[in-house]
């Protein structure tokens, strides 16, 4: 599409929603249960266009009365609750006041003149290895986002800053369409331009099968769209800001068309992370204390831009191309005060350490889809071929200067220098074929390719000059090939059904440092099966019970033997000689849906092999920590997740794991064997108050943790948000907090052999504050332009 003609598109979707209302009359009404007749409060009403572009709107009061103003006699006003039919008038008189009286909400779809009255309730239902939940019109006539839909599929949870979370966890995959989407990605605001009334159904995923990649995830949802996407254009701009600093903008525009469709966006900003440690290394033998205290923080200016495709060939062949570029100036200044203390307390050395370290960062990816279907008449016989590719690149330079206080500084001024870059490939091609109604064949191949390579630089000052070190002077290279190939069959009847699978994996790894020469290879080959079977008990009630076979390979900072010396009593480093993990994964699941509640429990064991865990290692009161592979460890687990409306204007959700594990642990000829628990949870309270105000109130838990050497203290805390709609959601307003109450510490104790360590860390607390604008058939999105902390 020419510059031009975007521009125009733009300049339409905009001037729609800004332009005065001409030719204005008063449409008022009050809406009541059909069977109760009892009034319904926070009922939205809309006022839509003849194209369906939305210009106005409220919500009822506390009497069911509404009143709104209606442009033209062409125009309609769509009125809608959770839980019962929409109602729609689609025509108007002249008469510039008109009283609509008496509208009953039906449970179920009837025709009145010329109102309508649908009633498509959204359901969840459990098919073979995933839950589905099934967009209805309750959520798509109401206008509903796609993180709306999102937040009511059971399982899932959606924050006011649009966090995705699955059963708790936050690690979820998001796919569109079966296949990995720049518009899900963390970074930007895709998933703005998708609205209820394009999805068809969402896929949750807790225990994939063997299509899908073996390394392991918290889980997949899978958004698919329907066939028949509505044309016209869509666009949403935001501004936010926060403390510490986050200030951001983002502006999205999508059009779509009967066989093209173009999406893009551009956002940029200001953030600062902070970070707060405090660190204790004593030496037991002799009462050597070294206390260290640091500031540091990442302070990033960052601009991106997304620009996608979509290009319908013809009914059975469809062509995506989307590309993201992105460039971050980033600065980590840090200040550590350092302090040694002999026996008894007495101080004999103390000085601060400063850091300043600036960086480029320039980071790009892409998306090439093929969709091939066979039929038209059957949307499940396709092949789908898949490009993905992303490269990310870091220039950065360091400066460690060195203040003394008293005494003398065990570590002087330092430079380090890093060169790092990361391409990464991925080829897909998947193929899926129903034999039966009831039988469906899916087989598929895979290559990824990552190559990065890290140069790096320490440089101590020696008199005047900065000379090298050549202990912590190399290049780290890290290649790794993954080539796969998979085949599933199924069988789905009306209440029963089975799937299973096979997954060959053949990985070819390559690290090497430059001073060594000789490079490292890990090659190894691996099966991973899975099974699944589901059971349909009644309309409300389903059974699903899993196995999968997972890996675990350790990525770039696992092996890297780099580190950042800004603590150097305190080093966090990589181990190039790390193994693989593995997981097989048994689960069985229960769903119960009734009405406005549905309760999701699941028991599972999960025995891991080769488990990688970070190990301190203590010379001289040096804490290095590096992770290694230590044990076998057994973990049977309770999972619970329940989702109910309690009130017309509150919904409560919450998400339960415990579980229980023995590790077999054995290090440097020492037994370190053991076993214990763990608790997490969350509860989530959403309100709906009048004005179209939804307010949000998370609690979060975590407890304690034992670890193969020391414990892991547990916590608990809590975030906070409110949101204003206006003008029928066209304008959004919303405000923040996370970690209300500056509680989430996170402090753990070490003892090895001769030495105790005692670690805290903290980021205190964010406050956020964002307006966000939609025009066309848009919907007004917050711009994630954060990082998540």
């Amino acid at each position: 599409m020419h510059y031009h003609a975007v521009a125009s598109l733009f300049a339409c979707g905009l001037l729609l929603g800004v332009l005065p209302l001409t030719a204005q009359r008063t449409v008022r009404g009050t809406v009541v249960e059909a069977a109760s007749q009892s009034p319904v409060e926070f009922a939205t009403v809309k006022v839509l266009t003849a194209d369906s572009s939305l210009v106005g709107g409220t919500t009822t009061d506390p009497d069911g009365r509404f009143e709104v103003q209606v442009p033209s006699a062409e125009a309609s006003i769509e009125i809608s609750f959770i839980g019962f039919a929409t109602f729609v008038k689609t025509s108007f008189g002249e008469s510039p006041v008109q009283d609509l009286g008496t509208i009953s909400l039906q449970l179920a779809g009837e025709l009145l003149d010329d109102v309508i009255v649908r009633a498509e309730r959204s359901t969840t239902e459990f098919r073979l290895d995933r839950r589905v939940f099934n967009v209805g019109q309750d959520l798509a006539s109401a206008g509903a986002s796609s993180l709306e839909v999102l937040n009511n599929v059971p399982s899932v949870t959606v924050s006011l800053e649009g966090e995705v979370a699955l059963r708790g966890s936050a690690g979820v995959q998001i796919l569109i369409d079966g296949k990995p989407s720049v518009l899900a990605s963390e970074g930007g605001q895709g998933l703005g331009a998708i609205t209820a009334e394009m999805i068809d159904r969402v896929e949750v995923i807790t225990n994939p099968s063997a299509k899908y990649d073996a390394e392991g995830s918290s889980g997949i949802i899978n958004i698919v769209l329907k066939r028949e996407d509505k044309t016209g254009i869509a666009g949403s701009a935001s501004l936010n800001t926060g403390t510490p600093a986050n200030h951001s903008f983002g502006l999205s525009l999508s059009q779509r068309a009967e066989k093209f469709s173009l999406f893009g966006q551009l956002g940029g900003g200001i953030r600062r992370l902070p970070r707060f440690s405090e660190s204790a290394n004593l030496d037991e033998t002799t009462n050597t204390l070294v206390l260290s205290t640091g500031d540091a923080a990442r302070e990033e200016t960052f601009v991106n831009v997304i620009l996608g495709t979509d290009y319908r060939i013809n009914a059975l062949n469809t062509l995506s191309l989307t590309g993201f570029f992105a460039y971050e100036w980033e600065q980590n200044p840090s200040t550590t005060d350092f302090r040694v203390l002999q026996a008894g307390g007495q101080l004999e050395d103390s000085w601060r350490r400063t850091e300043d370290t600036e960086a480029g960062n320039p980071k790009w990816q892409y998306e090439l889809n093929y969709t091939k279907r066979f039929d038209p008449d059957d949307k499940d016989h396709q092949l789908v071929v898949t490009a993905l590719g992303n490269a990310f690149q870091k220039d950065q330079e360091s400066t460690f200067s060195t203040q003394v206080s008293s005494g003398e500084a065990r570590f002087g001024d330092q430079q380090t220098r890093t060169e790092f870059g990361e391409v990464a490939a991925t080829f897909k091609l998947d193929y899926t074929r129903p034999l039966t109604k009831t039988w469906t064949l899916e087989t598929g191949a895979q290559y990824q390719r990552n190559d990065v390579s890290n140069d790096f630089e320490t440089r101590d000052l020696l008199g005047t000059d900065f000379v090298v070190v050549p202990a912590q002077t190399d290049v780290f290279s890290w290649d790794q090939g993954v080539t796969a190939a998979y085949a599933t069959g199924a069988y789905e009847g009306e209440r029963w059904g089975v799937k299973g699978g096979l997954r060959a994996e053949y990985t070819d790894l390559q690290t090497a440092l430059a001073s060594e020469g000789q490079p490292r290879d890990q090659d190894y080959a691996d099966l991973f099966p899975s099974v699944a079977t589901s059971y349909k008990l009644s309309e409300a009630a389903s059974l699903q019970a899993s196995y999968s076979r997972r890996i675990f390979r350790p990525r770039l900072w696992n092996l890297n033997p780099f580190f950042n010396i800004r603590d150097n009593f305190n080093v966090r480093t990589g181990n190039p000689d790390l193994q693989p993990e593995y997981t097989d994964a048994y689960e069985l699941t229960g769903l119960w849906v009734v009405g406005e509640l549905s309760l999701s429990s699941a028991a599972y064991y999960r025995r891991t092999t080769d488990v990688v865990e970070r190990v301190s290692f203590v010379t001289d009161n040096v804490n290095v920590t590096k992770p290694v592979n230590i044990g076998t460890t057994d973990a049977v687990g309770l999972e619970f997740n329940g989702k109910y409306t309690v009130t017309r204007w509150l919904t409560l959700s919450t998400d339960l794991n415990y579980f229980t594990f023995e590790r077999a642990a054995v290090l440097d000829g020492r037994d370190l064997s053991f076993g214990a628990d763990r608790l997490t949870g969350r509860l989530v309270s959403k309100l709906r108050l009048p004005a179209d105000f939804d307010v949000e109130v998370t609690g979060n838990l975590r407890s304690r943790e034992i670890t193969v050497q020391g414990r892991e203290r547990g916590f608990a805390w809590l975030d906070a948000g409110v949101r204003k709609k206006v003008l029928g959601g066209k304008v959004v307003v919303s405000a923040g907090v996370r970690d209300a109450l500056a509680s989430r510490v996170q402090v753990n104790t070490v003892r090895t052999p001769g030495f105790s360590i005692r670690n805290e860390r903290f980021r205190g607390r964010f406050w956020t504050l964002g307006v966000s604008y939609a025009f066309g058939k848009g919907e007004a999105m917050e711009f994630a332009g954060r990082r998540r902390w």
